[in-house]
């Protein structure tokens, strides 16, 4: 068309735009909001399902905190207590291999008696007895703080979890936990106090029965609620853009549709590292696709500065996450070396064999971070075989004299799992392959791992010498049965005994190839 423009063609394009659309979408806007009714009472009922979840998930992981808490104190507790020295400290040395384990508590003995104290932690309940293996929690409103008792053979370990800690951990599973309170029926902790409700929210109230119906948690979720308002903000646009499409096509195809598509075709053309974003010239009368297009080319610049300074923080990154593993593997060789050096120069067989026992779980530890410094790079977990392969070549040659023969054999699935899941699995694997070697060294042992579903392996180990023998000492077939079944525990496995032959399952990532 030629000569002077229609005087609708002066005015600006969002005038145009808006005329058009509020003639045509008033109706459209009415029926939206009895139709969006049905959609928001979903949203709702979404809200609340996940609100629930969400209590749910901070019940169990104040219950999964207290839990690794206490075994890893019952395993310190046990290993003090046959020690010759002070127990108190044998435990702290333990504890120290342990990362974000609390290292105050009590050492009693099976009569309820102090033995000793660390970290200022003071005595509680006295009167309460409890049995190897069992444990007992209740709140301690003094110490605000969730205290749990462990029996271990010879005694019992006390010890406790920190408001802080708890707060903690709940706060890592989600921000919308608006109060948490812990009670054992008679006493009740605050973990996070009632804070004001957001308007738009509203508190979802549940209790949660942990620590084998010992504890309750009480956990308040705020519910994000969903209005028509919010409803109708998210769908008009869409409705908008469809009656306007209707009866102003000609417009927003002549004003919009072609300006566009000239800016999209030159956008995508564009490659990072090719230069400068260069925008076509006839971008159309609107003179906001104009300031867009010129928008696009300030974008592109910040995007490729932004771009630049996350590789080199990335880099820097790797490099110091590279640096940290690496030094912990360091430090874990010289504690290892230091255990051999000792266990040389000690002068009974009894102090030797201890040594031996420390350093192959050292050893163990040291295998597992060396194998997951190595996968660090490519972020797939840590490779169970060359771990058990290593693991197993560490186990021979730190094996006594008389087990030196010892044959181990492996037949072991190339799979990956995560950093907790290997470690249980070292420790697993060189607790009962050591307890092999030392009741019968002539007897070969073998170690199979197959994956049995897509995110789990059937772990086996078979020997001879896990069968009961005659003159067996009992006490250390059953604590061997106490390690291996908390082992097995952090493992979330059922432990499956057999005549000659012991089974867990380990946690594994999904096959990639599938």
């Amino acid at each position: 068309m030629t000569g002077q423009p229609f005087q609708f063609d002066r005015w600006p394009t969002g005038t145009k735009v808006l005329v058009i659309i509020s003639a045509a979408l008033l109706p459209l806007g009415l029926a939206l909001a009895w139709a969006a009714r049905d959609s928001v009472e979903d949203a709702n009922r979404a809200n609340r399902a996940a609100a629930e979840e969400q209590g749910r998930a901070v019940a169990r992981t104040i219950e999964s905190l207290i839990a690794r808490n206490a075994l890893a104190l019952g395993v310190a507790a046990n290993g003090a207590l046959r020690g010759g020295e002070e127990p108190c400290a044998a435990a702290v040395r333990t504890l120290a291999l342990t990362p974000a384990i609390a290292t105050r508590f009590t050492i009693r003995d099976p009569d309820g008696e102090m033995i000793c104290v660390t970290g200022g932690f003071p005595p509680r309940r006295n009167d309460l007895l409890v049995a190897p293996g069992d444990i007992r929690l209740w709140v301690s409103p003094l110490d605000r703080a969730i205290d749990y008792r462990i029996g271990v053979v010879g005694g019992m370990a006390t010890g406790d979890l920190t408001t802080e800690a708890l707060r903690a951990a709940a706060i890592d599973i989600g921000e919308d936990v608006r109060e948490l309170r812990i009670s054992d029926g008679s006493e009740q902790l605050t973990i996070i106090p009632p804070g004001r409700q957001g308007d738009a929210t509203r508190p979802l109230r549940k209790t949660h029965v942990i620590g084998r119906g010992q504890l309750r948690v009480h956990t308040t979720i705020g519910v994000v609620r969903t209005t028509i308002f919010n409803s109708m903000a998210m769908l008009l646009p869409l409705l908008m853009w469809v009656a306007a499409a209707l009866l102003s096509w000609w417009l927003v195809r002549r004003s919009l549709i072609q300006p566009l598509g000239r800016l999209q075709r030159a956008v995508m053309a564009f490659q990072p590292g090719d230069g400068e974003l260069e925008i076509p010239e006839r971008l159309g009368p609107a003179t906001e696709i104009r300031e867009l297009g010129h928008a696009f080319v300030r974008s592109v610049e910040r995007i490729e500065v932004s771009e630049r300074q996350m590789a080199e923080a990335l880099e820097g990154q790797r490099r110091l996450v590279r640096e940290v593993h690496h030094r912990v593997k360091n430090n874990l060789q010289v504690v290892a070396s230091l255990l051999n050096i000792h266990g040389r120069s000690a002068t009974s067989s009894d102090a030797r064999a201890a040594y031996a026992a420390i350093g192959r779980r050292v050893d163990a530890l040291s295998v597992v971070h060396r194998n997951h410094f190595a996968e660090v790079e490519d972020s797939r977990g840590i490779a169970l075989r060359p771990l058990l392969v290593e693991l197993a070549a560490t186990l021979r040659a730190s094996a006594p004299d008389e087990a030196r023969a010892i044959s181990i054999q492996l037949d072991v699935d190339p799979l990956f799992t995560t950093q907790d899941a290997a470690v249980a699995t070292a420790f697993f694997v060189t607790e009962v392959v050591e307890f092999a070697m030392l009741q019968q060294p002539g007897e070969n042992i073998e170690i199979e791992l197959r994956r049995v579903s897509e995110l789990a392996a059937r772990l086996t180990i078979s020997s001879n010498a896990l069968m009961k023998a005659e003159g067996e000492d009992a006490k250390e077939r059953d604590q061997f049965g106490r390690i291996i079944g908390g082992l097995a525990r952090q493992l979330r496995s059922p432990l499956d005994e057999k005549l000659g032959r012991l089974s867990v399952d380990v946690p594994v990532f999904p096959d990639p190839a599938r």
